[in-house]
């Protein structure tokens, strides 16, 4: 698909992803309704909406590319799609469940592995972002939309790491330690992505975990910005596989953190 193409696509989903968003805070609002998965996982009726005006706009947008989305996927019926959607409605049920800013609304275009289109929704802190191509990278906040490039925010020779968990474990703080990291900061959902694209945060790393959808939009946003994203042994991160699970990650804003 060409770049053109690709920019359509992802600038067409835009209204949507806000009114999605808005959603997803009027649900919570009104008061959740929720069922547990059977892998004992929480789903409420908002991520089921939003997953419905995603899916729909994205089927009207492009009917002939197959999606894949954590809410009506079957694990028993292996990926064999070159170009498919990954749509994880809502990344961070849980904190979305309890009322927190940090959840995202999530969905990503793959292309032979790679996941080229990615829009990223954060409701509660009227962020989103979006890419399409590398080097096109954006960030819409208070209706001013900006690209983003990974330039550093942090003070120099201050490096901070985010996590997933309170307490890191030791591989992954070894592997922060690597990079000269000097502080950690706790953050939920694929936002993590995100503000590495913008800057704000150096360098994430994970052991394995979770699946495809909840990486490959905010993977998109921040690789096209210019961040550099491999497993934790410098192998490429592709998508695309059978059982949609997560090797290692290791998400770093440049090759030099300190500038």
């Amino acid at each position: 698909m060409k770049k053109d193409e690709l920019k359509k696509i992802t600038e067409g989903l835009i209204e949507t992803f806000n009114y999605a968003g808005k959603e997803s805070i009027r649900l919570y609002e009104e008061g959740l309704k929720i069922e547990v998965k059977d892998d004992n996982s929480p789903v409420s009726n908002g991520d089921l909406r939003v997953n419905d005006l995603i899916s729909k706009k994205i089927s009207e947008l492009t009917p002939n590319i197959p999606i894949i989305s954590e809410e009506t996927v079957n694990l028993k019926v292996k990926n064999s799609s070159k170009i498919f959607w990954l749509i994880d409605p809502i990344d961070g049920t849980k904190e979305y469940i309890a009322g927190k800013e940090e959840y995202t609304l999530n969905a990503a275009l793959v292309i032979d592995t790679v996941p080229i289109v990615g829009i990223v929704g954060v409701p509660k802190k009227n962020r989103l972002f979006f890419s399409y191509s590398p080097g096109e990278s954006y960030l819409i906040e208070k209706n001013i939309t900006k690209k983003i490039n990974c330039e550093k925010k942090q003070p120099i020779n201050k490096i901070v790491a985010l996590s997933s968990v309170v307490k890191p474990s030791d591989i992954i703080l070894n592997k922060l330690k690597e990079y000269n990291v000097t502080s950690i900061v706790k953050m939920a959902s694929s936002y993590k992505f995100c503000v590495i694209a913008t800057g704000e945060y150096d360098i994430y790393a994970a052991r394995e975990r979770a699946n495809e959808w909840d990486y490959a939009a905010g993977h998109a946003v921040a690789q096209n910005a210019g961040a550099i994203i491999k497993t934790l042994d410098e192998k490429p991160f592709t998508y695309g596989k059978d059982d949609y699970r997560n090797p290692s990650l290791l998400i770093r804003r440049s090759e030099n953190l300190n500038v």
